[in-house]
């Protein structure tokens, strides 16, 4: 049998003297470039012993469970919320019964900042990209009539994590709920917040510590609860490449690993509850490899450079969503099939959970047809693809294995670059990250206005905007929560609110862990404005420095 090079330069080059390759940039979005074909020359290297290995077994590249979907499908978790508690709640009810089989909450900015609803700051935004939650009472009518031992939760919140948490939970002790039973996931990944989403509140110090205090505290109170969802996808969409996203996260995860070990907690304790969160893109193969190099990357720095012993601390588990950032508002119709396909790659690449965006994401919250659709597209995947039938059918295909390990070693590069830099927080202040994603995302537009990289609809294949209803928010909301958040001052023991800011204050100060002190805070019905504003009395607030 021919070798490659030899195939390459008796039949294909001569072959494209007749018949030459189009002029398209083949290029993947990470900027890496695609040989027109692969081969067993191409794994001189590989052992697939070391290197692939089977499913649930070290290093996990084919999945972290033995029996993948075989066993158990993948979590369909819609992302939902809107408006007021009363709205999102009636979303989460229909969606549940559309078959979804985990929630998953959007706060509004004013939630995400850290402020209520009546704030001066607020104004015009409460409700609009997502529910508002300002205290226990938001959050009791937002999971009314929603069991938290069956149905397992997620909240995508960040600086003001530990409070809504507290929340949380605080509403299922109300029910009387066992804690060791109630499961789900807080975002609570800060560092990507300086790194590309930029809602922070406080500097990135005492905002990590804030986090590690709910690595040490969850595993003691909330067992099944993964306490933080280290998460690329943000910064995928906030310009990075796939290999950057890879990268940046992974080395984020490293350093919550790291300050928890400061701190002295058992790594066996806590790794297994930490989570990730990964954005989907257009380039099919490209995100099944990001996939499979993320659970190796992990496995392997978790075991030799960390010393974990439990199988479970090795395993990066993982939620997908498909990438937001690649949905234009030109013919959004054509965004079903671009979710699709990007939901086919998570599946194939093994994810856990899965959300799929809706169609109108570009120009609105999502209408629930757009919401439903999105959701059939994960059930027509599931049910009528025979994807999930067989444990990582592509694995052993050339181009795959070759393209997981490229994307490690590019991966790996940046993270010991990061860590020659002193580490994540030294990355934030020098803005290391900053620049790399902003090169990225230059070299990615200029792609696409040089016609170097074809978007359907948008650069070619235009035609006349398309029209599609969407969804609206009544600026009502912002007046039933004012309501709200007057009645709960007026009827809580206000004493005993007091008394509750004034522990988060003191183990603020003290260096203490500060979970106890939120979850009083919770019950006692502080406001979550509240709690912040207490908090930024101590470690004050953080400005990004300027980049020049």
């Amino acid at each position: 049998m021919k070798t490659k090079n030899e195939w390459m330069r008796s039949v294909y080059l001569p072959a494209t003297q007749k018949f030459p390759e189009r002029k398209y940039n083949f290029k993947n979005l990470s900027d890496m470039e695609p040989e027109p074909i692969y081969t067993a020359d191409d794994l001189k290297d590989w052992d697939a012993e070391r290197d692939l290995g089977y499913p649930g077994e070290f290093p996990y590249t084919r999945g972290v469970q033995t029996s993948v979907y075989r066993g158990k499908l993948w979590t369909m978790r819609m992302f939902a919320g809107f408006g007021s508690a009363e709205q999102t709640n009636e979303r989460f009810h229909a969606l549940l019964r559309a078959g979804q089989t985990g929630l998953s909450t959007a706060f509004d900015l004013p939630t995400l900042m850290g402020y209520d609803s009546d704030h001066p700051f607020s104004k015009g935004e409460v409700g609009k990209c997502g529910v508002a939650v300002s205290s226990l009472a938001d959050m009791e009518i937002l999971f009314q009539g929603i069991d938290p031992e069956k149905v397992t939760t997620s909240m995508t919140i960040n600086s003001p994590a530990n409070a809504i948490w507290a929340m949380y939970i605080a509403n299922a002790q109300k029910q009387g709920k066992d804690l060791t039973k109630i499961g789900g996931t807080i975002q609570n990944d800060i560092l990507k917040e300086f790194i590309a989403q930029k809602e922070f509140i406080y500097p990135p110090s005492p905002s990590v510590k804030l986090v590690i205090d709910t690595f040490e505290w969850g595993p003691k109170v909330v067992p099944k609860w993964n306490f933080i969802s280290v998460s690329g996808y943000h910064i995928r969409e906030a310009g990075a490449t796939g290999v950057q996203e890879l990268a940046f996260t992974l080395a984020d995860g490293f350093h919550y690993v790291e300050k928890a070990l400061e701190r002295g907690l058992d790594i066996d304790e806590f790794a297994p509850r930490i989570s990730f969160f990964w954005d989907i893109h257009n380039d099919f193969f490209e995100e099944i490899a990001k996939l499979r190099a993320a659970r190796r990357i992990w496995a392997r720095q978790m075991q030799g450079r960390y010393g974990a012993k439990n199988p479970k601390s090795w395993m990066l588990r993982t939620h997908s969503q498909t990438a937001g950032v690649s949905l234009p508002a030109q013919q959004p119709l054509n965004n079903i099939a671009r979710v699709a396909i990007q939901a086919l790659a998570a599946v194939l690449g093994g994810t856990q959970s899965l959300h799929t965006d809706a169609f109108d994401e570009a120009l609105a919250l999502p209408t629930e047809e757009a919401a439903t659709i999105a959701l059939r597209t994960q059930q027509i995947i599931a049910y009528e693809t025979g994807v999930a039938g067989v444990i990582d059918p592509l694995a052993g295909s050339y181009y795959v294995e070759k393209l997981t390990n490229d994307i490690e070693a590019a991966a790996m590069g940046y993270i010991e670059q990061i860590r020659a830099l002193g580490g994540v927080e030294a990355g934030i202040e020098s803005g290391f990250f900053q620049l790399e994603m902003a090169e990225a995302a230059y070299r990615y537009q200029r792609e696409v206005e040089t016609k170097d990289r074809i978007i359907v609809g948008v650069n070619e294949f235009v035609q006349d905007a398309v029209e599609v209803p969407i969804q609206l928010i009544d600026p009502e909301v912002e007046r039933v929560q004012e309501a709200r958040l007057a009645q709960v001052r007026r009827e809580r023991d206000p004493k005993r609110a007091q008394a509750a800011l004034d522990a988060l204050r003191d183990a603020a100060v003290t260096g203490a862990n500060t979970m106890p002190a939120f979850l009083e805070c919770a019950h006692a019905y502080a406001t979550l404005g509240e709690q912040m504003d207490t908090l930024k009395r101590v470690y004050g607030e953080y400005v990004e420095p300027v980049l020049v």
